[in-house]
């Protein structure tokens, strides 16, 4: 049998079944299953980046099951129904695309943003919104919320020109940590202020280097992981552990790994 997106709505409806549905799907929530969809989001995420397709047919199907069962406690609520959000979502892209579906041109990548951009604008207006970062969601991740309400002002020229101012003011607030950690009476607070402040700037030079902030250190996560395990299993041939290793030990082991590394890559 080969189900149909109708066929997943009804099967999820049936889990909410007040009489005959799942103890545990009737407890859930909006708030209760944020967890869920955003473990699932970034399990999609890393299909894609691993390359696994498999994974990402089952992710991708998980991750529907989030916004299925999210419609359907709307819909109990007598809110909205999945087919509103499919609606809605295929007006919107159907409005904001009259290069493809209207008499608008669109030559390149650039200028369908731009109209992209300014039917958003437009909308916005429309919608009451009185400052140009409203909807740059809380729920973001830091590092991409951080980029967001950059791109945002960027817009309007609240920028930096050149890259040289770009890096003038991370020098500036990492000599700002500095100033904090030096001293006497170290306060706390005031590290934890200036040390986000010496991150938002290093996600404005990521932006300006055209690099996501938020991509950067995944990657940057995952080789010093793969790296780390790496230590691991050379100590492990060793018979060795890692408690039973000095920090010099494991640097001159770590800088071992980063060379065979970059043995592999010239080879």
């Amino acid at each position: 049998m080969i189900y149909s997106i109708q066929d997943f709505i009804q099967l999820i409806a049936k889990l909410r079944d007040p009489n005959e549905g799942c103890p545990w799907d009737l407890k859930q929530n909006y708030y209760s299953m944020i967890p869920c969809l955003l473990e699932e989001s970034y399990e999609v995420v890393e299909a894609i980046e691993q390359n696994n397709t498999a994974n990402l047919k089952e992710e991708l199907g998980d991750l529907l099951l989030q916004v299925v069962f999210l419609s359907q406690l709307a819909a109990e609520e007598k809110r909205f129904t999945f087919d509103d959000v499919v609606h809605s979502v295929a007006k919107k892209i159907y409005r904001r695309h009259p290069h493809v579906f209207g008499t608008n041109k669109a030559n390149n990548e650039q200028e369908a943003l731009s109209s992209w951009n300014a039917i958003k604008s437009l909308e916005n207006e429309e919608k009451g919104q009185t400052s140009i970062l409203d909807n740059v969601p809380i729920a973001f991740p830091a590092l991409m919320r951080a980029e967001k309400l950059q791109k945002r002002c960027a817009k309007i020229g609240f920028d930096w020109q050149n890259i040289e101012g770009v890096l003038a003011k991370v020098e500036e607030e990492l000599a700002e940590v500095k100033h904090e950690i030096a001293q006497q009476s170290v306060n706390q607070d005031n590290i934890t202020e200036e040390v986000g402040d010496l991150l938002f700037a290093v996600v404005n030079l990521s932006r300006h280097l055209k690099c996501s902030a938020e991509e950067s250190l995944r990657s940057a996560n995952n080789k010093f992981e793969r790296r780390f395990r790496r230590i691991e299993e050379k100590l492990n041939q060793s018979n060795k552990t890692l408690e039973q290793c000095s920090l010099f030990e494991m640097d001159l082991i770590w800088n071992e790994v980063k060379q065979e590394e970059k043995s592999n890559l010239l080879s």
